[in-house]
């Protein structure tokens, strides 16, 4: 009778073990990113619109990084290192709401209903359709806007072109025609695409790595933990990238405004810059994203996890019981 008690507890535990996960829903994923977006949009304009300047710097005005930020703060006043924050934190939050959510969704496809475990494939492919979606939906337009704005030099608002971000918009659709808001579109889409690709598996790979935290477990990681898991997860995809960024920024920052457009698209502007900047030139602007993209990370999956933690403490384990 004992020997058969055990049987039963062992089937009975390896059928709890062998149960689908619970599913933290696609709308907790959607509000823990926003909210973590405008985090991480407070926190590191600054060194965004360095990033930028640095990769529209066809002439040497920038010596470097410091160099870029102490002349923008001397010559435009401090304020100009948050030049394009409103479109920059909205289209943060909104990119973020849309990635975390999406990713949800593609991922619901691909897990395995049994199990409900997903493969890394799937991961993959999850995270790919989530940066497809937002670069198309949210990120290429608001990035036209922010980079447009952040080109512009100088003190006086009344000599710049664009007042702000609604007029930028306005103007681009005025002299440009509703397609200018998607100039660069192509390496955003490949740019976010496989930036997500990426991050989303890394970030599973690193949580499971390194503090054996798997998703709807009911665990919550310390904030310095969910930091260490997106700064490592956010490292990768600029490397890989940064060719993608680069023509992007030069794609969005171009307007026909005096002629013929420099860069046709994006084979023939990555072609343009190799042959009259060098290789390095598709890798400008590197350092900053690697000072941003990781710590934006860090930031964004600080606030997600502890959002997307407590669901999990409240509602999923009450679901269990």
């Amino acid at each position: 009778m004992k020997q058969e008690d055990g049987g039963a507890k062992a089937q009975a535990q390896g059928n709890l073990n062998s149960a689908p996960k619970a599913a933290i829903p696609p709308y907790m994923k959607a509000i823990s990113g926003s909210l973590g977006g405008i985090v991480e949009a407070s926190c590191l304009q600054p060194i965004d619109v360095i990033k930028t300047r640095l990769q529209l710097d066809r002439s040497g005005n920038y010596k470097g990084i410091a160099h870029c930020g102490t002349t923008i703060a001397r010559t435009e006043g401090v304020r100009a290192l948050w030049k394009g924050l409103t479109p920059f934190a909205t289209h943060l939050t909104l990119k973020y709401a849309l990635r975390m959510g999406s990713n949800a969704m593609f991922q619901s496809v691909f897990k395995d209903p049994k199990s409900g475990k997903i493969s890394n494939q799937g991961r993959l492919l999850s995270g790919f359709g989530a940066g497809v979606l937002e670069a198309l939906a949210i990120v290429t337009p608001f990035e036209v806007v922010k980079i447009r704005l952040q080109q512009q030099r100088g003190l006086s608002p009344e000599l710049l072109k664009y007042k702000g971000p609604v007029h930028c918009a306005r103007m681009i659709v005025k002299e440009e025609g509703i397609l200018g808001l998607w100039a660069g579109a192509a390496p955003t889409v490949m740019r976010n695409g496989t930036n997500q690709a990426a991050m989303f598996t890394a970030k599973n790979a690193f949580d499971i790595l390194l503090w054996s935290k798997h998703e709807g477990d009911g665990k919550v990681l310390l904030p310095w933990q969910s930091m260490i898991s997106g700064f490592l997860a956010g490292t990768a995809g600029p490397i890989c990238t940064g060719p993608f960024d680069v023509v992007k920024t030069r794609l969005m920052a171009q307007s026909r405004e005096g002629g013929e457009l420099k860069y046709k698209g994006m084979i023939h502007a990555i072609r343009t810059i190799y042959s009259e900047e060098g290789l390095r030139a598709l890798w400008k602007g590197l350092l900053p994203r690697l000072m941003r993209i990781p710590p934006g990370q860090a930031i964004m999956w600080t606030v997600a996890d502890q959002i997307i933690g407590l669901y999990e403490r409240r509602h999923l384990k009450v679901a269990e019981l």
